[in-house]
């Protein structure tokens, strides 16, 4: 795939090259699976985004198939040939299979639409593949290769526009997102994971029809946001979600980031600083896409508008943002479905981002680094991009000296791991020795013991067992002495 910074649009040779290439690659499994549907008496076509990818060079091993057979005559040929065949997505239509290392999926032409108060399609079944092209969501993904023959259905100029690289509907925009409103957020995806420009209509329609993305499921529109965030340009596709209005409907914290500034200028834009930082934040990955790193960084300042202050010497102040930004993130992700953990880790990412810098310039202690990192537990090497990811300064000098700041501070971690075991921190003492030590029984004392123990631990690092013994019992003997006084 051409990189779009460099070009507009591919030449059709070039395109359809790539395409007989890639058809050529996947046609033993495919023609032997096509061969079957004809004997029964069926239509096969490889369609949508398989027919894509195919063309754009960048087809993988999930395969997908439209057909005349209806889900039940599907089954039937499938099974005896696939090395395992599901059918959960029968009710739509959709039966799928894994033969020789290709994820299979075949369809039946079918015809869906929303019912205006529905979270649910509506389906029914076609019977020619043109019906079938007609109601998918983008031209790009309404073509199709009849098999065996090979035969290129294209009813809707789908090779012109993937050549222009440009997201256009088959039928009217307003047709298409009535059908199915998520396919406004499909459009800003596969802007972001393609590059793809969107037709003008298409962003006219999505802005008219944004508030009809409300019907739609809030697992759906995650599922939508997490393909987005994931892509390789996110910033092309969130920029049209705010730009269109969506974002105001699934994600409306982003757009309020665009807060205006003072009349001094004496603050950055916040919107933009935080794409800078998911972009930086991805530049860092080093194990491909990490959703929970995307969505923190995407995330790190929501609290900034709530917490925003013009002080009396014109600065303008952002005090605990990201303690109400934490919040904001917990409630956003739950409302979209986001599994528990991935809640909890993003909230308190943007509860930490910060923490670095409340240590200022100077020299990190011990006991500072131990709270660091027990405050960060699993997510320290997370901390560690989104923090480094959140310095967008144009000064040099600045963003050079915070580099080498972080570069020392995780050189000091480094160091005080090989000395003592930082990802566990626990008191040198543990409850029953404790109960032990004070002839006490299970209960609150033990839980405030535990916890003076682990303070020392982090304040002074390891102690000695015996003088883990005699720092114990002069807490007790004080706390004794303070509950006889009162």
């Amino acid at each position: 795939m051409p990189n779009a910074k460099e070009e507009t649009s591919t030449p059709l040779s070039q395109v359809q090259e790539r395409g007989v290439s890639e058809l050529l690659r996947v046609a033993p499994v495919a023609d032997d699976l096509a061969r079957r549907f004809q004997e029964a008496g069926f239509s096969l076509a490889l369609v949508g985004g398989s027919v894509r990818d195919a063309l754009l060079g960048r087809l993988g091993n999930d395969l997908d198939f439209t057909t005349d057979a209806r889900p039940q005559d599907v089954l039937r040929i499938v099974r005896p040939w696939a090395d395992a065949v599901w059918d959960v997505g029968i009710a739509f239509g959709t039966v799928g299979a894994q033969k020789d290392g290709f994820q299979i999926e075949v369809t039946t032409y079918r015809s869906e639409a929303y019912d205006r108060t529905s979270r649910k399609p509506e389906v029914s079944y076609g019977d020619s593949i043109e019906e079938d092209l007609v109601r998918r969501d983008f031209t790009v993904n309404a073509m199709a290769v009849s098999l065996p023959e090979k035969v290129f259905v294209d009813p809707h100029g789908g090779l012109d526009d993937l050549a222009a690289r440009v997201l256009r509907t088959p039928g009217t925009p307003e047709e298409s997102f009535s059908d199915d409103p998520l396919r406004m957020m499909r459009a800003a995806r596969f802007a972001a994971q393609l590059d793809f420009d969107v037709a003008p209509e298409v962003v006219a329609a999505m802005t008219d029809m944004a508030g009809r993305i409300e019907i739609v499921s809030a697992e759906r529109v995650r599922d939508e946001l997490n393909k987005l965030i994931l892509s390789a340009n996110p910033r092309k596709g969130l920029t049209l979600l705010v730009d269109t209005g969506l974002a105001d409907r699934v994600l409306p914290e982003l757009p309020a980031l665009r807060l205006e500034s003072d009349e001094h200028h004496r603050h950055k834009d916040v919107y933009e600083h935080t794409l800078i930082v998911l972009e930086q934040a991805m530049a860092l990955e080093d194990e491909g896409p990490d959703l929970t790193l995307r969505l923190a960084a995407l995330l790190h300042d929501i609290g900034k508008p709530r917490t925003r202050r013009f002080e009396k010497d014109g600065r303008v102040s952002f005090h605990h943002h990201e303690v109400v930004g934490a919040k904001m993130a917990k409630k956003r992700l739950t409302a979209l479905k986001y599994s528990n953990e991935l809640v909890r880790d993003v909230s308190r990412l943007v509860e930490l981002h910060l923490r670095f810098h409340g240590y200022g310039t100077g020299e990190w202690t011990d006991s500072a680094v131990r709270r660091y990192v027990r405050d960060a537990g699993p997510l320290l090497s997370r901390l560690h991009k989104l923090t480094r990811s959140d310095c967008t300064t144009r000064n040099r000098r600045k963003a050079a000296a915070l580099s080498r700041a972080y570069d020392g501070l995780e050189e000091r971690i480094a160091k005080l791991q090989e000395q003592e075991e930082l990802d566990a921190i626990r008191p040198d003492l543990d409850g029953n020795q404790i109960m032990e030590i004070l002839g006490i029984k299970p209960g609150p004392d033990v839980g405030r013991a535990y916890k003076h123990m682990l303070e020392l631990r982090l304040e002074n690092g390891p102690m000695p067992h015996d003088a883990a013994v005699a720092a114990l019992k002069q807490w007790w003997s004080e706390q004794q002495g303070s509950e006889r006084q009162s």
